[in-house]
């Protein structure tokens, strides 16, 4: 009796004609993405680094005199609660035992993440940028708060380092859909 060299698997869809559409198959959770821990874990960095740097401008005295530094603490604001908004919805989805798999919820994070992420790390450069030119071209940080505005401008760095894999793991996901 002879064997075959290639045995089926134990509930492997039957074969069809290709008329037939076999069912979707659900991608694996990456951390990270939507409604996992990690998912959780990069949102309060998120927030907390936004929520630091928004503290540490709002506390200078001449930060409304710049339009840099007010774009800032607009941009920080926005980072804010965009990030504690999905920090709840992650924790809500961790403790239903749920995933965000809905392509529209997808999307709404996706556009979401990006718009946040882009006027963060652009509010960030600015506040940079002008920190560097009080300090270094017109040498006038003696009456102004340089290292407040520097490390305002780190923490706002480091918030869009944090949201920058949520934005690529969840344009990655939409784009992984058929």
């Amino acid at each position: 009796m002879s064997h075959p060299s290639v045995h089926p698997l134990e509930g492997a869809p039957p074969l069809t004609n290709g008329g037939d559409r076999l069912p979707r198959v659900r991608m694996k959770d990456i951390q990270g993405m939507p409604g996992t821990p990690a998912s959780l874990a990069l949102r309060m960095c998120q927030f907390g680094f936004a929520v630091v740097a928004l503290s540490v401008m709002a506390t200078t005295s001449d930060f409304p005199t710049v339009t840099a530094f007010r774009y800032l603490v607009a941009a920080v604001s926005l980072q804010s609660l965009w990030s504690l908004s999905l920090t709840i919805v992650d924790i809500y989805a961790l403790l239903v035992k749920r995933r965000l798999r809905n392509s529209r919820v997808v999307i709404l994070l996706t556009i979401g993440d990006g718009i946040t992420s882009t006027l963060t790390f652009a509010a960030a450069s600015a506040t940079a940028g002008i920190t560097v030119l009080i300090d270094n071209d017109v040498n006038n940080c003696a009456q102004n708060h340089c290292a407040r505005f520097e490390t305002a401008a780190a923490m706002a760095f480091i918030s869009w380092f944090a949201i920058s894999p949520s934005f690529l793991l969840n344009f990655w996901s939409l784009a992984s859909r058929q």
